[in-house]
């Protein structure tokens, strides 16, 4: 982004971690889910707020993948719903940058909150 002053960028974990804050505020959503080495470095006390999220930015427009996992009991499609548009309209009101997919995966069910 430019203006008349200079120009501003917004690193993509930035955006990652927007899009997992806003994703993990939807009802329903228990956490994040990630792969493995991820899991194992947040049960050693390193917290990583872009857990489960891949963002790819060109040209001012995004492309976020977020993997979640529900709490039982929750429609899963309307989850999902929830958490595109939340995730969307978080990274647009934040950072001006245009968001074109939000991809969901659903990677468990929590029996537990």
């Amino acid at each position: 982004m430019e203006n008349n002053i200079g120009t501003v960028q917004i690193a993509d974990d930035v955006v990652a971690i927007i899009a997992g804050l806003a994703a993990t505020e939807v009802d329903g959503v228990s956490s994040m889910a990630g792969n493995i080495t991820k899991e194992i470095v947040s049960k050693l006390g390193v917290k990583n707020l872009s857990k489960g999220v891949r963002v790819t930015v060109e040209d001012g427009n995004v492309c976020v993948d977020v993997a979640i996992n529900v709490e039982y009991g929750y429609a899963v499609t309307d989850v999902s719903v929830k958490v595109q548009e939340k995730v969307k309209s978080a990274i647009e009101n934040m950072t001006g940058l245009n968001v074109t997919e939000v991809n969901v995966k659903i990677a468990g069910v929590s029996l537990e909150k």
